[in-house]
């Protein structure tokens, strides 16, 4: 139903598609990495341990936009700062911002409330959204107080994606931060992971071939 309304909508069905990827895999990945433009990287900062994906997309040219989590640290640093869309809050704030949900201090932006009521008034289907949506209030308590700080990021989200926007129309500029993604991602190369684990995880040292 997601698919339907958003494919169908009459100011931007021409201009935007959903597509769910069944069956994704490698193969699939070699043709839809180096076909894409932005990669989307939300995890809540703190919250993933890893990431293996937002490297090959950045590899392969693709700007990202996500928050400073996983491997998203290690990828602004080399790409610059300036060529990758950073929003939400950050892993040292976490615990604080989950404090403050739990004693009833947040407030919530008018935004990520009419985006809950939209989904709430049946335009995606008439389904029930009780679990969906009640993780995102309340709180505490087991799955509710949006622990993953979806309403606190959500502001920041919609204001990233304006940068993105005007970015997107500057076409050498943004070819400019496609190219430097590229080019700054050398140190994600398999070679340069396995000699760093061998040196200081293994401790063990290169064997020279004749």
């Amino acid at each position: 139903m997601l698919v339907a309304v958003i494919n169908n909508d009459p100011e931007i069905g021409d201009l935007l598609k959903v597509i769910f990827v069944p069956d994704y895999n490698v193969s699939v990945a070699e043709i839809l990495i180096p076909a894409s433009e932005l990669s989307e990287h939300i995890s809540t900062a703190g919250m993933e341990a890893s990431g293996t994906s937002n490297m090959k997309f950045a590899m392969n040219g693709c700007v990202l936009i996500g928050t400073l989590d996983g491997a998203n640290v290690e990828i602004r640093e080399c790409v610059g700062e300036e060529n990758f869309f950073l929003f939400g809050a950050y892993a040292h704030e976490i615990a604080g911002l989950r404090q403050e949900r739990r004693e009833g201090k947040f407030k919530p932006d008018p935004r990520f409330e009419e985006a809950k009521a939209f989904i709430r008034s049946g335009a995606f289907g008439k389904y029930d959204y009780t679990e969906l949506l009640g993780s995102l209030e309340g709180n505490e308590g087991f799955g509710r107080g949006d622990y993953f700080l979806v309403g606190k990021d959500f502001p920041a989200y919609i204001e990233c994606q304006d940068l993105v926007d005007k970015a997107y129309k500057d076409v050498k500029a943004w070819t400019k931060m496609s190219i430097l993604n590229t080019a700054g991602s050398g140190m994600f190369s398999s070679d340069r992971t396995i000699l760093q684990y061998a040196n200081e995880i293994w401790s063990i040292s290169p064997l020279p071939v004749p």
